[in-house]
């Protein structure tokens, strides 16, 4: 009897957990992205034996009180009523009344024009494509044959000796990360649009010399980086052609290295292993922040500090009340990951600096921890190991002491959302331009998105940028890049105005 009841309670718990994982893939294919479900995605639940009633009336509670939310907003700002900006330039179009208006209808006399009724909208031209000929004056003096002939120097370019100007291999660059327009496509516009036949190999080839010459603007955003002391960190993969794998793509992988408010630096790797944190960060000493991959561990110099993102402890619970919506447990720990956020968002929004970030942590947000640990330590007691409530628990108290970290260091951020928010791009574009044509052109791919990302985080337009550095790098002095990094141009430019 004793073997048949445990024999019942092990079939019980494998159901469970079966359960479990198929609710769970139900969701990350029909689910939303972010917390909560739509109405279509609810629909498409009621199909499945193992939600109830109750747990979609939860749902759409969560959805309704969200389009609430949204249409407040809406309310107070329509997109329609916003004023068109200043700054475009204006062009007027008089259009004139009827003959039958232009003569009064009671004396047969012509009619005067009185004003007229002003109204906006925003207009486009189609993209002008131009040949941009070239004249280099040629002076001589006219007595002195001998001092021969001297002629204006050429200006600098981005490809020498190429028949596209600065500006076009800008455009191709600026379309392909940060519009994620793949090369073949820009090719097909301008046969289509302008009929110039351009092939991808010429638009490749714009591209990876641009890449190689940004290479020395990444690597001296790399050294501004390791002279700091916080660092958050996140990976994805890329696919790459690759000998290694004939008749497929190799998967590789970018790492992303980055300052909140601060420059962003792509890796490009073959793998994912220790080896390429490892050689990036070198010597780093100070704090890292990263979600719990085992490769970030043991790498740095000495007296390294790893911290840990509370975002993805928070993510491993959020999935664990899909597959229990009525977990009161788990409730409790979401809403006291809320209240920690809640401070964040204060600290925000008076604008304390670092260390008065950390008092108020310290204030505040150590006391919620301690009562979140507990309330973990608790839900793990009453729950099975491999149950997702389980693993978000298991999750949580591993990560415990660097998810710790942020509470006594004012500059470490509650999660590492603003790297992961840098890396959505390149997720983007692999989606489009689908893989990196070879190993070699890896490191100049990671350099541009450096650059792209970096302009971005610190509203560069990424455009005025390139124009004005890429062409200067080439006869550039080594020793001073450090100089067009874009949180160096941004500053020089503001000085001078």
């Amino acid at each position: 009897m004793k073997r048949l009841e445990g024999e019942r309670l092990r079939v019980e718990r494998e159901n469970k957990l079966l359960k479990e994982q198929i609710r769970l893939m139900l969701l990350e294919k029909y689910g939303a992205k972010s917390d909560r479900l739509s109405d279509g995605q609810l629909a498409l639940l009621e199909l499945e034996p193992g939600v109830v009633a109750a747990e979609i009336a939860i749902e759409a509670q969560c959805e309704e009180s969200e389009k609430k939310a949204v249409e407040k907003i809406r309310q107070r700002s329509h997109p329609g009523r916003n004023e068109l900006p200043a700054h475009l330039p204006r062009v007027e179009k008089i259009i004139s009344c009827t003959a039958q208006q232009c003569r009064c209808a009671q004396c047969g006399k012509d009619t005067k024009v009185i004003g007229y009724d002003v109204s906006e909208e925003l207009d486009v031209k189609p993209v002008e494509y131009r040949v941009l000929v070239i004249k280099r004056e040629k002076r001589a003096c006219g007595q002195c044959e001998e001092m021969g002939v001297s002629a204006a120097p050429l200006e600098a370019k981005i490809i020498e000796k190429g028949k596209a100007s600065n500006a076009v291999v800008v455009d191709v660059i600026i379309k392909k990360y940060c519009d994620h327009l793949p090369l073949y496509r820009q090719c097909a516009i301008l046969d289509r649009e302008i009929g110039v036949e351009l092939s991808r190999a010429t638009l490749c080839g714009w591209v990876m010399q641009s890449g190689l010459w940004l290479e020395s603007i990444s690597a001296a955003m790399r050294a501004d980086l390791l002279s700091g002391s916080y660092i958050q960190a996140d990976e994805t993969t890329v696919g790459v052609q690759s000998r290694v794998t004939p008749g497929s793509n190799h998967r590789s992988y970018v790492w992303q290295y980055s300052r909140p408010g601060g420059p962003v630096v792509f890796d490009f790797q073959m793998g994912r292993g220790r080896e390429g944190p490892k050689k990036f960060l070198g010597e780093f000493s100070g704090t890292l922040q990263s979600d719990g991959y085992s490769a970030y561990d043991r790498i740095g110099g000495e007296g390294i500090t790893y911290a840990g993102c509370m975002a993805h402890a928070r993510r491993g619970f959020v999935d664990a009340m899909k597959v229990e919506p009525g977990d009161r447990a788990l409730a409790e720990i979401v809403e006291e990951i809320a209240q920690l956020y809640a401070v964040e968002k204060k600290a925000r929004e008076i604008g304390l600096t670092h260390q008065e970030r950390a008092c108020l942590r310290k204030l505040r947000s150590e006391p919620l921890l301690a009562a979140l640990k507990e309330k973990i330590v608790r839900t793990r007691q009453q729950v099975l190991p491999q149950s997702a409530a389980g693993k978000a628990c298991a999750y949580a108290l591993g990560q415990w002491n660097r998810l710790m970290v942020y509470a006594t260091r004012g500059e470490v951020e509650i999660d590492n959302n603003w790297c992961e928010n840098a890396m959505r791009p390149v997720v983007l574009g692999r989606k489009n331009w689908l893989h990196i044509g070879s190993a070699e052109a890896g490191p100049r791919i990671a350099a541009i998105s450096s650059v792209i990302e970096s302009c971005k985080r610190l509203a560069i337009n990424a455009r005025d940028y390139l124009l004005d550095v890429l062409p200067k790098i080439p006869g550039w002095p080594a020793n001073r890049v450090a100089e067009l990094t874009p949180q160096a141009w941004a500053a020089s430019n503001a000085a001078q105005r």
